[in-house]
């Protein structure tokens, strides 16, 4: 979702529209297909696809974050202000997320159970996350004298979001805040009401982890060797790919260091494995976008991404709520799909009208 910054970048941009596309896609299928489709590979693919987007939306704001601290940095304004900025836009989407969940608990009225109040959405780690690296930011940057600052900042995000990873293992099992009522766990290990750590939530613990790596890779672009050398993001795509080899040569050894060890769910292994596609994805993007057909006129994926906070809020009415422009859990794959492109060209038509909306408010407020 986007960060507070007006200069955009074209390859963020189209990869938080791909992010949306990958939402859709799975949102659409796990709604309305029933039956056997549920039960085939399509439907594992798909799902398996769904894995993206909500690291991809977090990453993307750190980078996001990483390019207003350094803009306002170079501004010499204060590290207390550009933290405060930081946290205040973080506690509105966090604000956002709280409204969201008001509102489908509303609209769902009559069927919809009071606790789903309390559910740890990706809005909502969206907004803590960003507080909490306003936060660091507000720690870290007097620390640092000019020429280091952005290596240090960078350095230290990236040792955050590895620590992170490396805690979720034990704060999901051993270490679980039981002594918290499980509205305010659930932040920490997404147990909500269940008794458990559920994994379809998105608690502090893995989550926020992708956002500081996303900071740190954000710093390395605005970086002097990134802007001497335009294919920077192409070097963190190499290293990406190194680093799910490394990860999986992690994961193949016969030492484990946790007593439960879940693969999928919180092993630094499989978050090493994400961070690498992450970085693969966004040196395909920037290659895509700066010598490929990215922005060869009107781009549909660059357009959801300035819109992604709008497209996401909107879309999941119409695809689970009771709104819902198919019968939920009974379709095949060829209707559902005929759905998907609905929704697909729905959410794009209101993406461009809230831009030209927004471009002609902008034009008579001069």
């Amino acid at each position: 979702m986007p960060g507070p910054t007006s200069s955009r970048l074209a390859y963020i941009d189209w990869m938080r529209g791909l992010a949306c596309v990958l939402m859709f896609q799975t949102h659409c299928y796990d709604a309305w297909l029933g039956g056997d489709a549920r039960k085939s590979t399509f439907f594992m693919w798909s799902q398996l696809g769904g894995t993206l987007p909500a690291p991809l939306f977090l990453f993307l704001l750190g980078i996001s974050v990483a390019l207003v601290v350094d803009k306002l940095r170079q501004r010499d304004i204060p590290a207390g202000q550009i933290a405060r900025a930081t946290i205040r836009r973080g506690a509105e989407i966090f604000a956002l997320g709280l409204l969201f969940r008001l509102q489908e608990y509303t609209l769902a009225w009559g069927w919809a159970s009071w606790i789903d109040l309390f559910r740890v959405d990706i809005l909502n780690t969206l907004g803590i996350s960003m507080m909490l690296l306003g936060l660091f930011c507000w720690c870290s940057l007097p620390l640092f004298r000019p020429p280091q600052v952005r290596i240090g900042l960078g350095t230290g995000a990236a040792v955050v979001g590895l620590t992170i990873s490396l805690l979720s293992p034990l704060l999901w099992t051993s270490w679980r805040p039981r002594w918290l009522p499980w509205p305010l766990e659930s932040y920490i290990d997404g147990v909500h009401n269940l008794g458990k750590p559920q994994p379809w939530l998105f608690p502090i613990f893995p989550w926020t982890a992708f956002a500081f790596i996303g900071l740190a890779a954000g710093l390395f672009l605005v970086s002097d060797w990134a802007k001497e050398n335009g294919a920077a993001a192409i070097a963190l795509g190499a290293f990406g790919g190194l680093l799910i080899y490394f990860a999986k040569w992690l994961d193949a050894r016969p030492e484990q260091l946790y007593a439960v060890y879940d693969f999928w769910h919180t092993s630094p292994n499989f978050f090493l494995i994400r961070v690498g596609l992450l970085l693969l994805i966004l040196a395909a993007a920037y290659a895509w976008c700066q010598w490929g057909a990215g922005q060869w006129g009107f781009s549909p994926l660059i357009q959801l991404g300035q819109t992604s906070l709008l497209v996401y809020w909107v879309h999941i009415e119409f695809v689970y709520g009771r709104f819902s422009i198919l019968h939920k859990r009974a379709q095949d794959i060829p209707m559902a799909s005929l759905g998907l492109l609905v929704i697909f060209f729905s959410m794009l038509l209101l993406s461009a009208w809230r831009t030209h909306w927004k471009g002609r408010t902008a034009n008579s407020a001069k």
